[in-house]
């Protein structure tokens, strides 16, 4: 996907994050956050977007501190996250194919980074503030939930701090049905998860301990653990899902 589409479903994501939680208001429960209320939903990504845009507009090459939460009445804090939401879309706009800055996953570059990662930090929260409403979830390209799958398989989920281990070696296969070439295998043993993107050919063939398969948008929001399992399609080994709902949390 190119920057410009990462930064177009950033705007339109945060947007549709900020009208929810005005309808739903403060109080409002969120359902993959249980000790969550709206208000801290609204603290949490309006901080996230404010900490991403120093990083693009400083070209800040350490990860430094996170901002503290608003000290705001519960009647501005929608407002507070628009703007920041709104300076956050400009900044990435703007800023220079060339950025230097910070990252802490593997990108292209350090645009591409934070426009990548901040559209899906968003969208996720998107999809917690309608859940919270109450409301059907505002369907996400399926080429867009397919690169989230990537990034969560061999970004988040590559390095040390994944809990994703196992005493014996065992093997996950991840297809999104309506996303061509959208295939990872995925090796599970005690160390860090191995992810491959799958290919045609001998990759492709071999077995593996489980396949799990289902449209992209299902596949990503299950793996953020935003949607129950259900829906998708498990083959073989049904352990390991129930691995992932337990410790693939990030």
């Amino acid at each position: 996907m190119e920057i410009t589409e990462f930064v177009e479903t950033l705007r339109l994501d945060g947007g549709l994050l900020a009208d929810a939680a005005e309808e739903a208001g403060p109080d409002a429960r969120i359902p993959a956050c249980p000790e969550w209320q709206m208000r801290d939903l609204v603290s949490h990504i309006g901080r996230v977007h404010r900490w991403a845009t120093e990083f693009v507009t400083q070209g800040k090459d350490q990860p430094g501190s996170f901002p503290e939460a608003p000290d705001l009445p519960d009647g501005e804090l929608v407002g507070w996250l628009r703007e920041g939401h709104h300076q956050l879309v400009l900044a990435l706009h703007s800023a220079p194919q060339d950025l230097a800055a910070w990252t802490f996953l593997p990108a292209p570059s350090p645009l591409a980074f934070w426009a990548r990662r901040q559209a899906h930090e968003t969208s996720v929260h998107r999809a917690d503030a309608q859940q919270a409403l109450g409301a059907s979830l505002t369907p996400l390209p399926s080429a867009f939930a397919a690169d989230g799958i990537d990034e969560i398989l061999t970004g988040f989920h590559a390095g040390d701090r994944s809990k994703l281990r196992t005493d014996l070696p065992r093997s996950l296969r991840l297809r999104a049905t309506d996303s061509p070439g959208a295939e990872w295998t995925v090796q599970l043993s005690d160390a860090p998860p191995r992810t491959t993107r799958t290919i045609e050919g001998p990759e492709a063939a071999k077995p593996v301990d489980c396949t799990i398969e289902g449209p992209a948008e299902e596949l990503y929001l299950a793996l953020w653990n935003r949607l129950p399992w259900d829906a998708l399609k498990i083959t073989g080994d049904e352990t390991l899902p129930q691995l992932w709902r337990e410790r693939g949390s990030i």
